[in-house]
């Protein structure tokens, strides 16, 4: 088994459970998001994640009306910032169109406070410089990661100094994004979203890395977008894009060994990174109250030791199912 070899180095200690804020939460609309936000707290859950660039700044508008009857001492506040939309509707996606990146110095201070007025708050549990990887940024990655490095993280710190940021993470679709700029800057957090997971397990640099240096990583979009909580299905969503027909086998062969142990792929793909020393917390979203309380009740399920020996096998087996990374 992995072990951590540093004590956490951040400041903030965020729960074990969290609720991210983004498109699959605000999918059903603004009341079925606050019954889901009110879902959460009832639940226990003090932890809420969202962006900037989530619905161009309406999800932290949303997200700090529903939060606002709530003892701000008792909750866990994060966003991030340095992509944004240029228009209502911009894709989400690497590759996409209709956003822009900054992470500048200035931006990034204009940015931290803009999101204090949306949330309604004084202060943020931690703040992720987002999207800075190869996907987003293209050919100038490398340019945009120095300006992070010179620019956003100083700004961050400045900010932590003052008791405004509790603090500073890096958040990517893509875990090598995460490494280049831990590597670079002191961060606490960094929030590697779907890349650890049942059907992701190739960013042992990066949990190595934090396990190391005793920095916290935050396990989002533990469903990857949708086929762990859904299945093997045709319809199936994979990190935000159509199911392959690859992942789809892949997902099959997990769901035939959680059939053999009566899990459902849901509760082991929630579980699943908590497994490792390195995961302090996991952030899920969901459309609705209802689905957030069946997800969540998932938690509070013990799938057996000989359960995850078979899966571990069948990680290591299938190591190379994803040809293209």
């Amino acid at each position: 088994m992995h072990a951590r070899t540093a004590e956490p180095k951040g400041t903030v200690k965020f729960p074990q459970v969290g609720v991210g804020a983004g498109s699959l939460a605000n999918a059903a609309g603004e009341q079925a998001f606050f019954d889901m936000i009110h879902a959460a707290w009832a639940n226990g859950v003090r932890y809420f994640d969202t962006s900037a660039a989530y619905l161009g700044g309406e999800s932290e508008q949303r997200l700090g009306s529903a939060l606002a009857a709530y003892p701000r001492d008792e909750l866990h506040v994060s966003t991030k910032l340095g992509r944004y939309l240029s228009r209502p509707g911009a894709s989400s996606l690497p590759g996409g169109s209709d956003f822009y990146l900054d992470y500048t110095y200035d931006t990034t201070l204009r940015s931290v406070e803009r999101s204090l007025s949306r949330l309604k708050v004084d202060r943020l549990d931690a703040v992720f410089i987002h999207d800075l990887d190869p996907g987003f940024a293209r050919t100038a990655y490398r340019k945009e990661l120095k300006t992070a490095v010179e620019g956003a993280f100083p700004a961050l710190q400045r900010l932590k100094d003052e008791k405004v940021v509790g603090a500073i993470g890096v958040a990517s679709m893509n875990w090598q994004a995460c490494l280049d700029f831990a590597e670079l800057a002191d961060v606490d957090l960094v929030m590697p979203a779907g890349e650890y997971s049942l059907l992701r397990t190739r960013s042992t640099a990066l949990l190595e890395h934090c396990a190391e240096k005793g920095i916290d990583w935050i396990a989002a979009s533990p469903f990857n977008s949708g086929i762990l909580a859904t299945g093997s299905r045709p319809d199936a969503f994979y990190n935000m894009r159509p199911a392959t027909q690859e992942v789809l086998l892949q997902t099959a062969g997990l769901e035939r060994i959680c059939r053999r142990h009566d899990v459902s792929l849901a509760t082991a793909a929630l579980h699943f990174p908590l497994r490792h020393p390195a995961v302090n917390t996991i952030v899920f979203g969901a459309k609705t109250a209802d689905e957030f309380n069946e997800s969540f009740a998932r938690l509070a399920e013990t799938p057996s030791d000989q359960f995850w020996q078979e899966i571990d096998a069948f990680l290591v087996e299938t190591k190379d199912w994803e040809k293209h990374d």
